[in-house]
């Protein structure tokens, strides 16, 4: 299991955030979070799944990003008129880091589903990118 470095994805977040919004609280109130809860995230503390979700909503990146960036990897920004990656964002993902935004994020939307439903989900998506050429 890898280790989150929380502190990096907090510099990733305030940089990212510099260049979208205005201030910290224009940032949190397009996602409907407390100015406070962003600090949280750019002071690289804990909070819950959730937020990661919204903080990425705020950021354009796509689901799952903020886990991969607290992993050592970068965001995968997407087009906010339709949800596409953003041309020359692509980059290759890992099978674990690709198994693991694939779980955080089922949770985060599907929080009462079984865990080895997740799981199984997680590695079919797996197989589906690797025969896809895309992983």
């Amino acid at each position: 299991m890898t280790t989150r470095d929380l502190g990096r994805l907090g510099d990733h977040v305030k940089a990212h955030r510099v260049q979208l919004y205005s201030s910290r609280l224009k940032a949190a109130q397009a996602v409907g979070i407390s100015k406070d809860t962003w600090q949280r995230v750019e002071d690289g503390l804990t909070v819950q799944e959730v937020t990661w979700a919204k903080v990425e909503r705020a950021l354009g990146w796509a689901a799952g990003s903020c886990a991969v960036v607290a992993e050592g990897g970068e965001p995968v920004l997407v087009d906010r008129a339709d949800g596409t990656a953003t041309a020359g964002a692509r980059r290759q993902l890992s099978e674990e880091a690709v198994r693991r935004a694939a779980f955080e994020a089922a949770r985060a939307k599907l929080p009462s589903a079984p865990i080895g439903d997740i799981d199984a989900f997680s590695d079919e998506l797996v197989e589906v990118l690797r025969r896809s050429g895309d992983l």
